[in-house]
């Protein structure tokens, strides 16, 4: 078969109609906080799609500490490597913050996030070593795994048993091969926003030798009483081997960055090809980084609005009848039973007729009959932004179980 009808066959009806979100949104110029109210062709909308956990896009601080490092060293800075003529001093205190705040010795910083977790996997693991992941690991774990040439076992979702046993294999094999084993599991999942066991994980040490690598890309700034992250959360900051958080989140940036050990984090500092060989951030965000580190570290009163707005919001979902699964973070998700059609329809009556935008996932991501609206709340999303979803969700719910959607065609474009 030719490659592209191969591709033209696996994308079926979806590819046919459906490209990104069918136009752009415009991004209002405020002079404080940016706020989840965008234009969308030409409309506004009330947006629950935003990498903006804190507030920080468009906080006053941020800006002015962006502006300022572009006006001083422009975008292009520093021109290399971070092994070459790439590092700073900027650089290195970011790491060092970085360190103190998620309760590790070291820190090193990485140009992206999912490039980030896969340069980390494929630099930890050699071919004697085995992996052992949870299944609904994020998608830049599993290429990460692909690169892997050893072998990997892979435990039910959050299921410790399940990983007991998959431990117990590894063990079989590392004692034969004489390697070791790398556990992977996230702190917030982010499709389910269910946490990872770390607390419990972390107790499986007593009974098996093996090191685990944390990707806390959405409870970085969210969670614990701090936001240094999910493992702070579930008091095991020492258990945790390798920590991974996102700046794309939380810090509303670009990047993201690991912490471990001096030696663990040096040998990922000079090992790591992804890095070794990619020039270094941009000394605007740097800066910017470290603001928005700053501000996190000092205004606990964002996490605490982010929380307010995420349980008013789930609280009135549950009240209404929705399933959200087994969320226990500021991640919702909102489940339907709906085929790709009903989908489709769904996110487009919220769209246009009730100004709402929101993530809509389908299978092969979740199972088939099943519709996921991922809701991600923010610190400057409001209660009237709450209430607003609430009535809207309810008649839309309304809606698929009498039909509508099935009676009535809805353009996609």
């Amino acid at each position: 078969m030719d490659i592209f009808d191969k591709i033209a066959k696996h994308m079926g009806p979806l590819g046919q109609h459906q490209k990104w979100s069918h136009g752009y949104f415009s991004f209002p110029k405020l002079e404080g906080e940016i706020a989840p109210h965008m234009q969308f062709k030409g409309k506004e909308h009330l947006v629950w799609s935003l990498n903006n956990y804190l507030g920080l896009a468009n906080h006053p601080e941020v800006r002015k500490a962006d502006a300022d490092a572009a006006a001083e060293f422009g975008m292009a800075y520093p021109m290399g490597a971070r092994m070459m003529s790439g590092n700073s001093k900027y650089h290195e205190q970011l790491e060092q913050e970085l360190a103190e705040f998620v309760g590790k010795p070291d820190a090193f910083l990485l140009n992206y996030g999912y490039q980030g977790m896969v340069s980390i996997i494929d630099t930890l693991v050699d071919r004697n070593d085995v992996i052992v992941y949870d299944a609904e690991s994020h998608a830049c774990i599993i290429d990460g795994l692909r690169l892997h040439m050893g072998k990997r076992f892979v435990y039910q979702h959050n299921d410790i048993d399940s990983a007991r046993k998959q431990l117990e294999r590894a063990t079989k094999l590392t004692n034969e091969s004489g390697g070791g084993i790398l556990l992977i599991t996230e702190g917030v999942f982010g499709m389910s926003g269910a946490q990872g066991k770390l607390k419990e994980i972390v107790d499986l040490k007593k009974d098996f030798n093996f090191r685990i690598l944390v990707d806390d890309a959405h409870g970085f700034g969210t969670m614990g009483d701090t936001g240094a992250g999910t493992h702070e959360a579930q008091d095991c900051i020492e258990g945790i081997d390798v920590y991974f958080g996102t700046f794309a989140k939380s810090m509303a940036g670009i990047g993201a960055f690991v912490a471990s050990t001096e030696e663990i984090t040096n040998f990922l500092r000079y090992n790591m090809r992804s890095q070794t060989f990619a020039k270094a951030l941009p000394m605007p965000m740097v800066k910017g980084l470290l603001k928005r580190l700053e501000l996190l570290k000092s205004k606990p009163e964002l996490k605490d609005k982010l929380w307010e707005i995420a349980m008013t919001l789930q609280k009135g979902l549950r009240e209404r009848g929705f399933d959200l699964g087994v969320t226990n973070s500021v991640v919702t998700p909102v489940f339907l039973k709906g085929e790709l059609s009903d989908a489709t329809a769904i996110t487009f009556d919220l769209r246009e007729n009730y100004s709402i935008f929101c993530s809509i996932v389908v299978y092969p991501v979740i199972p088939k009959g099943m519709i996921e609206l991922r809701l991600i709340p923010t610190a400057v999303h409001t209660l009237e932004d709450v209430q607003r979803t609430l009535d809207a969700f309810s008649e839309v719910a309304e809606k698929l179980e009498n039909g509508y959607y099935k009676e009535n065609q809805f353009a996609t474009a």
